[in-house]
């Protein structure tokens, strides 16, 4: 395995290497920045014992939901100490050596700590621009033993992130007319599966011909993403990508593919990729929220009935994830392959 960290400071690139030059359309050039409208989500406000202050902030909460499936989130609590902190042991791990960094190159696809390079290299028909570090942190805690200080930040945060997204679950089944802990207890969410991905994206001499991730939805519940100064994230809304700049310390939440499903299509899972840059390395840290691997995800009788047959077909989240990392990484493939 040739890391893009390690392409990157071997030599003194002016072009790309040819097996990392995606095919492009012109919809893919289509930027939006009428970024204005961007939901945000007051934390403190889904929290408040205000029962009209909570109350308004569900409603947004769905309205983010239903209509983005994607939404920024302030007031959340995780210090920026620690989000910073993140980002460091993140570009610390990258900054090792590669014999050390192979130590934790899982082989199989749940392995509960991988470190790779691209998204699949058995299936990618071009390698993506990207290195990731990828751990298994709930129900049990896996993390690499090195650098120094990884292990308890990885636990530290992982942690502080499950609380947010337990809160955000409650508002959710709550927007949708549900009980608040529905979804914890459809989903298993107390036995959850929490995956943390720190990706690294180095810069490149030729971006536009590149990708750091192609256009996808996220397997699971709930993603939440932090990145360091540089931007790269871009979700697609009504046919065209919107490059997001986060508010200062702030998460960037989205919408998996699993609520998607159990929502029976009433909340969509937000196709969104990953572009880089000239500039510098991009570090971004997403914690992808799930359900148990051995829970079995179909639409909520509650949401289906008869002029509202569910759209998809029931399907263990181990599953999911097998079908989802065993095949090309575009847009909302595998979503389709369990549409009834």
């Amino acid at each position: 395995m040739f890391s893009v960290k390690e392409l990157v400071e071997s030599s003194t690139m002016n072009s790309v290497p040819s097996n990392y030059i995606c095919h492009k359309t012109p919809e893919d050039f289509m930027l939006n920045y009428e970024t204005e409208n961007i939901p945000t989500i007051d934390f403190l406000q889904l929290t408040s014992s205000n029962p009209n202050e909570r109350s308004n902030a569900i409603q947004q909460l769905g309205d983010a939901c239903r209509d983005w499936g994607f939404f920024m989130l302030i007031n959340h609590g995780v210090p920026e100490t620690l989000r910073e902190k993140m980002v460091r042991v993140g570009e610390s791990f990258f900054d090792m050596s590669k014999e050390e960094k192979m130590e934790f190159a899982g082989e199989k696809i749940l392995d509960p700590i991988r470190y790779g390079t691209s998204f699949n290299l058995m299936v990618d028909t071009a390698l993506f621009w990207r290195d990731y570090l990828k751990c298994l942190v709930h129900p049990h805690f896996n993390a690499p033993s090195k650098p120094p200080g990884l292990r308890e930040t990885f636990e530290e945060y992982s942690r502080k992130g499950k609380k947010v997204v337990e809160e955000l679950l409650k508002g959710i089944s709550l927007s949708l007319g549900l009980e608040e802990n529905y979804i914890h207890k459809r989903m298993n969410v107390e036995l959850g599966s929490q995956v943390l991905v720190i990706n690294c994206y180095p810069p490149c001499p030729k971006p536009e011909l590149v990708m750091g991730l192609p256009a996808h939805t996220d397997h699971g519940l709930l993603t939440l993403l932090q990145q360091n100064h540089l931007g790269g994230l871009q979700i697609q809304h009504k046919g065209k990508w919107i490059p997001i700049n986060p508010l200062p310390n702030s998460f960037l939440i989205n919408t998996g593919d699993h609520m998607e499903i159990l929502t029976n299509g009433k909340y969509k899972s937000v196709i969104h990729r990953a572009v880089v840059n000239t500039k510098g390395t991009r570090i971004s840290v997403g914690t992808a929220h799930g359900p148990n691997l051995d829970t079995i995800v179909d639409p909520a009788p509650e949401l289906v009935g008869d002029d509202n047959p569910a759209l998809y077909r029931a399907i263990t989240y181990r599953d999911y994830i097998l079908l989802q990392q065993n095949n090309e990484l575009d847009k909302k493939t595998c979503l389709e392959r369990i549409r009834i």
